[in-house]
């Protein structure tokens, strides 16, 4: 497979419009629902229950290579199959030694040492060595390889280095506290099996060897993948059930039907419909919700005029009735943005130029850019929330005099004809940046890089705006000071909101259901996926 890493690969490897969101109801990233996890230990043995079946409401059928993918599904499951140096805990996100014996002595040092966790084997029972490691990072790192995950670590990681077999260091190009965090993301691979001609194609079929608690026994595109407990597992997080079967379910109506009355078949499920929360609760499920980034979006093309214009931008964002789109097409569960960031998050805070439901400022905004009987093309993701909300936005844009046509469909055909015809006008999508963390450079570099895939679809990255953007986000992950760094955050947040290139329509919350007389210590996540490592059976 070519190094190289392009847009087809994105999207094939990220889901990216609809996952990380869950962006496609066939992709994750990016969108979604609720992701799970458990808040007691497992014994190991499986109980009373010892295969978990469980509803995930995306498709199996993306990249499962850790350093690619934004894929619900496949990021779920690895968290179960692979570990990181540190990984963290699903709901606080505080980091934990995985693979590392020990939690870094000094998170202000510029130099980490990592020794391996003693015994720690890979599913086909070879050690885990430094080199492997290394391998790994190195892959990250990799200017032509160009993952995913590189913008999560180039701006602050050096190198991984080896001191010896079971001994790796991490070297900084500065102080970097939030990469004990960050690490979890850095799923370890062994370089026995992934440096060999052609493994990393297979990953993206579906290959996967990880030192993590479950080993990947069938996975079948479509329809499902099951995990087995590994024996040989010694880590901080030890396997629950003997086994687990997964089923990827997209559609609505079969999702629930698996999980809710008397034959039920599955004991969990994410992707709880918000119509059906009083129907499942009534059958004596426990349903409970998180909210965090997960959000609608829309991105405007800045190259097809007029919405180059940062006055369309913000009249089209002012004349969205969002009260009205979260009762509509939500049913409560969402909330109006004051920031890119949800207001959960801990670096928010009220950007300079909030978008409240204000027609007679959108038309202003319009009259003074000179543009009047503006005709816009609509193209989403289908996402099924989404696809509830668009009617709203078209209602919206047709108050103010912009006539709209609505355009969903699935990401592959939407990517396909932005490649195509680069005189769309503007995207509506879903994403949630949290299945990779909560800090705000994280979020906003998984949007807002230079020459990442949103930037190039907008046609922004190039201006002397975008410059100065990426110039002061560059500072604030430099700085070491933590109140600095936040003034930093908090100005780069103010000239995003300002731009609207990319930017959120409404949060939303994500639900969870599970059967609380099978499994016990789930708690609700704001992101896709579920994660059941610490879950054991009632």
């Amino acid at each position: 497979m070519s190094q190289s890493f392009d847009r087809r690969a994105f999207l094939k490897f990220t889901g990216a419009l609809g996952a990380a969101g869950a962006i496609g109801a066939s992709l994750s990233a990016c969108s979604g629902p609720a992701s799970t996890t458990g808040d007691g230990s497992g014994d190991g043995d499986g109980g009373g229950l010892e295969e978990l079946t469980a509803v995930i409401g995306y498709g199996n059928d993306q990249s499962w290579d850790p350093t690619q993918t934004a894929s619900a599904f496949a990021m779920a499951g690895i968290q179960h199959i692979y570990e990181g140096l540190l990984d963290t805990d699903p709901i606080t996100r505080e980091p934990y030694p995985a693979l590392a014996a020990a939690l870094p002595a000094d998170r202000n040092a510029t130099t980490w040492q990592f020794t391996l966790r003693d015994g720690a084997t890979w599913h086909d029972g070879e050690p885990v060595t430094a080199d492997d490691v290394v391998f790994t990072f190195e892959r990250i790192l990799n200017p032509d390889v160009r993952t995913l995950a590189r913008s999560f670590f180039v701006t602050w990681l050096r190198e991984a280095r080896k001191v010896d077999e079971r001994t790796v260091e991490l070297d900084f190009h500065f102080p970097f506290p939030d990469a004990a965090a960050r690490l979890g993301i850095a799923k370890i691979m062994p370089k026995h099996i992934f440096g060999r001609e052609g493994a990393w194609d297979e990953a993206t079929g579906g290959l996967a060897v990880g030192s993590g608690p479950y080993t990947l026994d069938s996975h079948q595109p479509k329809t499902n993948t099951t995990f087995v407990a590994f024996d040989g597992y010694n880590g901080p997080r030890p396997p629950a059930f003997k086994r687990m079967n997964w089923l990827t379910i997209v559609d609505a109506a079969p999702r629930v039907a698996k999980i809710s009355g008397g034959s039920a078949d599955a004991q969990i499920s994410d992707n709880i419909p918000y119509a059906n929360v009083e129907q499942l609760r009534g059958d004596g499920l426990e349903v409970q919700g998180g909210a965090g980034m997960n959000h609608a979006f829309l991105m405007f093309n800045t190259g097809n005029p007029p919405f180059d214009d940062v006055r369309v931008r913000q009249a089209l964002l002012h004349a969205i009735n969002t009260d009205q789109l979260i009762e509509v097409g939500l049913k409560g569960y969402g909330k109006a943005p004051t920031s890119f960031l949800n207001e959960d998050n801990p670096s928010h805070a009220p950007a300079a130029t909030v978008y409240t439901y204000d027609p007679e400022r959108a038309q202003a905004l319009l009259d003074e850019a000179g543009v009047s009987g503006l005709s816009v093309n609509l193209m989403s993701v289908n996402v099924s929330w989404l696809v509830d909300c668009l009617p709203t936005i078209k209602e919206s844009w047709d108050a103010i005099g912009v006539s709209t046509t609505l355009e969903p469909q699935e990401t592959s055909a939407l990517f396909t004809k932005m490649d195509q015809n680069q005189d769309y006008q503007v995207v509506a999508a879903v994403s949630n940046p949290n299945q990779f963390g909560l800090d705000a450079d994280l979020i906003m570099r998984y949007n807002y890089t230079a020459d990442g895939l949103w930037m190039q679809y907008a046609r922004w990255q190039d201006s002397d705006d975008a410059r100065e953007l990426f110039e002061l986000m560059d500072r604030a992950t430099r700085e070491a000071d933590p109140q600095a760094k936040l003034d930093l955050t908090h100005q780069y947040l103010d000239l995003i909101a300002e731009h609207a290139v990319l930017y959120p329509v409404v949060h939303n919350e994500l639900l969870t259901a599970w059967d609380p007389s099978r499994i016990t210590g789930i708690r609700a996540q704001a992101y896709p996926g579920i994660n059941v490592l610490q879950a054991r059976p009632a």
